[in-house]
């Protein structure tokens, strides 16, 4: 990456610095050789000339190399995935991960995701086509979005073939709870031999993303074999798929998602990432595996030193996607994205999820600037504690079809069962027999329209609009405050990372110095943003 701004000022002199403010320096060059010396007085410095150049009586101690954005994370993941950096460009469903971002991200060396999840089958088509239209039908570093859909199986299988139909060979499956048929099939199909090695090779890689070690245990096993010999015999898999599914991991990239933006068990990524790596270690000496398993780190990663402590921790990879929601490529209009540039890290909350609403499933939220929070909590309260609209007390229903619903609920109701007898008869059926799941359903329409007015610039729905956010949006605001990426107007997925990377850089290499016994400043871990090409 080349600064588009001013370098850094030269150092004073060739010789050996041992001021802390001329170290601080040296810890802006990480991608120049560093030179550990000691006087004759026993004090530490550092030149980034060799020790028979820096002068003096200086004898060499350590040399700490050079160190590139390109070389944080696991060397194995770019060359498998074809991308530059080991950064991911999370899935943000609903398309606020656009098609146009996923081909931005993948352009910027990245491995970009579409966030196709919530999309219909025609409208995730149509973003497929898109990306190849931009990048070709062979570009490796792109992929799609799964989510589990335990509402809607259906749909699930049909994002699954439309994405083994149109060439999409990396695919992040989010929100499982359990394996599936769908993903398992998905996984499976096309896995082949290397006629030279003998080692099993894949068509589709499963990005699982998972905060439970319960459901990355699922995913770092092979498939159960009953679930692969019935796709077998429903012609679904082929005998030979079926026996080389037996002899690897589902998913070869875990994704350990901790307090982020949208469905998220809020855990802490310093608490729930080793016990993942543990957990991969224990696994893949259990089944013997002829390769690796990547951990990567996704949540409350806002910040350089976010991104740094991820890689320090093991991480193979890091996945960034609350911060792109503000970016240019997002789906989310201006005003929308000027919203989340002012927010900060407290301004998030957790609140309803539509696609699991009966179940209690929450999903974290902006709440700074909108009631939508408070007003889909209510509506799971009332869910709870009544039987059907018919049993909400007059006062409450008089509130929700003022206030929330802005439509008598016979209205809403009207609306609801217009959409699932063409998308679901069988889910109409159940609601027209059961007051309560009808109830549920008028609901979920809430919920389900707030993720869309926000997207739709609806002014007149500001107040309802559902922005799915982390507080790693926070973070980054504050760490760019004063830099020109602190308006929405400038900021970019390629440049977001480029900054986020080369940070993670200079706080590594600060780390570094500091482990060697270098009187490294406190300034040495924070990067100013600049525009990098």
């Amino acid at each position: 990456m080349t600064c588009l701004e001013p370098a850094m000022p030269p150092l004073a002199s060739p010789t050996a610095s041992f001021d802390p403010s001329q170290l601080l320096e040296l810890t802006q060059r990480a991608r120049e050789p560093l030179y550990i010396l000691r006087n004759r007085d026993g004090r530490l410095g550092a030149s980034s000339l060799p020790p028979d150049l820096a002068g003096g009586e200086l004898h060499p101690v350590a040399t700490l190399p050079p160190l590139y954005p390109e070389w944080l994370g696991d060397r194995a993941f770019p060359e498998t995935h074809g991308c530059r950096f080991a950064y991911v460009a999370g899935e943000m469903a609903r398309g606020i991960a656009t098609p146009a971002m996923a081909v931005a991200a993948a352009r910027a060396g990245l491995l970009g995701f579409y966030g196709s999840a919530g999309l219909s089958p025609q409208r995730v088509q149509e973003g497929i086509a898109e990306i190849h239209a931009a990048l070709g039908t062979q570009a490796p570093n792109w992929g799609a979005n799964l989510i589990h859909s335990p509402n809607d199986p259906s749909l699930e299988t049909a994002i699954c073939r439309l994405f083994r139909q149109q060439g999409v060979r990396r695919v992040s499956a989010s929100a499982f709870m359990m394996l599936t048929p769908s993903v398992v099939e998905l996984a499976a199909r096309g896995l082949s031999r290397d006629p030279a090695t003998g080692a099993v090779r894949r068509l589709t890689h499963i990005f699982a993303k998972v905060s439970r070690a319960e459901v990355a245990r699922q995913f770092m096993a092979p498939a159960p074999r009953r679930m692969l010999a019935d796709l077998v015999a429903q012609g679904l898999l082929t005998a030979g798929e079926a026996d080389l599914a037996s002899t690897i991991p589902v998913a070869e990239d875990i994704t350990v998602e901790a307090d982020s933006g949208g469905h998220t068990d809020n855990r802490p990524l310093s608490v729930l990432f080793p016990i993942i790596q543990r957990l991969r270690d224990e696994l893949v000496a259990a089944h013997g595996y002829d390769r690796n398993i990547r951990v990567g780190a996704a949540g409350g990663l806002g910040t350089p030193a976010a991104i740094a402590a991820a890689f320090a921790m093991g991480a193979a990879y890091v996945v960034v996607g609350s911060v792109n929601q503000s970016a240019a490529e997002s789906g989310q209009p201006l005003s929308v994205r000027r919203m989340l540039a002012d927010l900060s890290s407290t301004d998030v909350t957790m609140a309803p999820a539509a696609d699991m609403f009966e179940m209690g499933v929450k999903v974290q939220v902006m709440k700074r600037g909108t009631l939508f929070p408070f007003r889909a909590q209510r509506l799971y309260e009332l869910y709870c504690r009544h039987s059907g609209l018919d049993d909400l007390p007059a006062a409450e229903r008089a509130t929700l079809e003022r206030d929330v619903f802005q439509a008598p609920l016979e209205e809403i109701w009207r609306q609801t069962r217009e959409h699932f007898a063409v998308r679901d008869p069988a889910e109409l059926a159940r609601a027209e027999a059961d007051p309560r799941h009808r109830m549920a359903l008028v609901f979920r329409w809430y919920l389900f329209n707030a993720a869309r007015w926000p997207m739709l610039d609806d002014a007149a729905r500001r107040h309802d609009f559902q922005v799915w956010c982390g507080p790693a949006m926070g973070a980054f605001n504050d760490w760019v405050k004063g830099s020109f990426l602190e308006a929405a107007e400038n900021r970019s997925v390629g440049q977001i990372a480029r900054n986020l990377l080369e940070g993670a850089a200079v706080v590594t290499r600060a780390q570094q110095m500091r482990t060697a016994g270098l009187p490294v400043p406190a300034a040495a871990f924070t990067w100013v943003p600049r525009r990098l090409a």
